[in-house]
């Protein structure tokens, strides 16, 4: 990995490492309109596998038969990552897990005033509810780790409560949950450090992209000493997402010194093979995986192309990406020289000007790139004009 940051990130260095936890399988598939097969599920597990993922969470059994399936297939799969469940603090969910010999799983519950009154149910009945649940699968030896929802905007004193019951009932770790992406990455920081204190385990962060700051968010949790960051392949999710694992470990490694263990060569075709699957489209100047990342149009950062580390964060094989000059409105004579040359077209340097006139005004036209055949019959113009005058 080549990063080019320079050291204005140096005095705020994390440095160590921490683990990445995908919940594409589950979180990613609530995308509206997103539905995976158990066949699906498994082709990304393996995927993720091999990303250098280290907890999959493989969905939530008890939701269909197609959920139970897809756990079934990723723990059979002999996988180097832990795969993970996923549970209400419900006897029937954790029954589920149970008896699907899950070996760890989140269980959560809603902890929020706001969650509670929509559900009806008292801040006391919800702690005796997350008791049962924790306590039950952890003396049927699931790993648990506790899942506040909406914890961001819960009462400070019940939210402390609320994990420190957890814990005493069984919870090995705690997740702090920023379901509807309120928390900015100040408070982030405070809520997992406070967290920390006060359970004395592993923790995890959970942050959705709301305002679009689940990538800072992530750090700050980072920084405040969580052991593991929650996301999703792409960011997909409900509402505006969850947090990019491959955003986030981009960021932590190339500005904060932390190890993720991610292959972030791999990212792009993991990226690919999830948008197909899901039947989606990321936005092509997307961060890490986004199609337009290292082509370059404009004629002033053309003029550069040549020396990567003056019009790039990082180097393209970071992430798997080639490098490529295309045409358009905004090229200038220096995409031309380069493009002539990478295609061999017959073109004197003479008639750069002209081309590039040619290749402004198709562009303009159609709206849109000039393609490299396009260029071919624009050359060939230009040189039956230069040889005709």
């Amino acid at each position: 990995m080549t990063f080019w940051a320079g050291t204005i990130n140096d005095a705020h260095r994390i440095g160590g490492s921490v683990g990445l936890y995908d919940t594409t399988l589950r979180d990613g598939e609530q995308t509206v309109g997103v539905v995976l097969s158990p066949e699906d599920k498994l082709e990304i597990a393996r995927a993720l596998d091999g990303l250098g993922i280290r907890r999959i969470e493989a969905g939530f059994p008890r939701v269909s038969a197609d959920d139970w399936r897809a756990v079934e297939l990723a723990a059979g799969a002999d996988l180097d990552a832990e795969v993970w469940g996923f549970s209400r603090a419900v006897p029937a969910d954790v029954e589920a897990l149970v008896e699907l010999g899950v070996q760890a799983s989140v269980i959560e519950s809603p902890i929020s005033d706001l969650k509670l009154q929509a559900l009806g149910v008292s801040r006391e009945a919800m702690l005796a509810r997350i008791g049962s649940a924790v306590s039950f699968a952890a003396g049927n030896g699931i790993k648990v780790a506790f899942f506040g929802v909406d914890g961001t905007r819960a009462d400070p004193a019940y939210y402390e409560q609320v994990y420190k019951r957890a814990v005493e009932d069984g919870a090995q770790e705690v997740v702090a949950v920023d379901t509807i992406g309120v928390a900015g990455p100040e408070a982030v920081e405070e809520l997992v450090g406070r967290t920390i204190e006060w359970t004395g385990v592993p923790v995890h962060f959970h942050g959705h992209d709301d305002f679009g700051l689940a990538t800072a968010c992530a750090a700050a949790a980072v920084r405040a000493g969580a052991s593991w960051i929650h996301g999703t392949i792409n960011g997909m999710g409900e509402r505006a997402g969850n947090a990019s694992l491959g955003v986030v470990a981009l960021a932590l490694e190339g500005l904060y010194g932390v190890d993720t263990g991610l292959r972030l060569e791999r990212l792009r075709e993991v990226s690919a093979l999830v948008q197909r699957l899901s039947g989606y489209e990321l936005d092509a100047w997307k961060p890490a995986t986004g199609e337009t990342l290292f082509r370059r149009e404009s004629g002033a950062v053309a003029s550069q192309f040549h020396d990567p580390e003056a019009i790039e964060p990082y180097s393209a094989d970071t992430v798997g990406a080639d490098r490529a000059i295309v045409l358009g409105k905004k090229s200038g004579l220096d995409s031309i020289r380069i493009k002539v040359a990478e295609l061999g077209l017959d073109v004197p340097e003479e008639s750069y000007a002209e081309l590039l006139s040619a290749v402004k005004a198709l562009g303009t036209e159609k709206r849109a790139l000039v393609t490299d055949d396009e260029l071919r019959t624009l050359a060939g113009e230009v040189r039956t004009s230069t040889t005709s005058s």
